[in-house]
């Protein structure tokens, strides 16, 4: 169980820690061309060297770099604006089949590692909630566009991201402690600093919109939650 968490862990800050938005914009753009897909694929290489510390396991970091290239290839020469979305999740899924493939392959590998598997199933599981959330609920509502006055708006920049994740990183704090009337808690005072905006907007297409981001954000949170409570006790 270990190794799957340092190779989910490792996944997740290559693909969305370290991978600036700038980046992505190129890959669409010049699509094999492009050097930071090669950046982007030797990010993950090292990533998975440095989180296993095994050089028995040196075929692991190469398998996943030569299929994480081929997966990414392979959506890029693939995606346009019709099925974006729909790329995104099996990009996602392919990569994801990798990793616990060469985790059933290997799990009985003895591995060195210091840190406490709980502590490390725990960091995966707020890491989660962190970017990579936030692309993947804005990716399922960016079929969704309100016709609002949000934009026109003076606001901070990128407040919404920042906001979804500090109230995702508090459910997950509060469901891994027990304190789930602290979920409830943080439910209702978003509520009601929400209730007025909405009021005042009178536009229904807006209020769906920010009902929709909202659940998927709580309810994604509260998932991994109860799952990393789960994976703890069976660690």
């Amino acid at each position: 169980m270990i190794l799957l968490l340092k190779l989910i862990l490792a996944h997740l800050v290559g693909d969305f820690l370290l991978q600036p938005y700038a980046w992505v914009k190129e890959k669409e753009s010049k699509k094999l061309a492009s050097n930071k897909l090669y950046f982007h694929i030797g990010i993950h290489l090292l990533l998975n060297f440095l989180f296993l510390w095994n050089l028995k396991l040196w075929y692991i970091p190469l398998i996943i770099a030569v299929t994480h290239l081929a997966i990414d290839a392979w959506k890029l020469s693939f995606q346009n604006e019709n099925n974006r979305r729909l790329l995104f999740f099996l990009d996602q899924l392919f990569h994801f089949l990798v990793i616990f493939g060469l985790y059933f392959l290997v799990e009985r590998e003895s591995i060195h590692f210091t840190i406490s598997p709980v502590l490390l199933c725990y960091l995966t599981g707020a890491f989660f909630l962190t970017n990579p959330a936030s692309i993947m609920i804005k990716t399922l509502i960016s079929i969704y566009k309100p016709n609002t006055e949000i934009e026109k708006d003076e606001s901070l920049e990128n407040a919404g991201k920042y906001i979804g994740i500090l109230e995702r990183l508090l459910v997950f704090l509060f469901i891994a402690t027990q304190h789930w009337e602290g979920v409830g808690f943080l439910i209702a005072a978003k509520s009601i600093f929400r209730f007025s905006d909405l009021t005042e907007s009178k536009d229904r297409k807006l209020t769906e919109y920010i009902l929709i981001g909202t659940l998927l954000s709580f309810g994604l949170a509260i998932v991994i939650a109860l799952l990393s409570n789960y994976v703890v006790t069976v660690i």
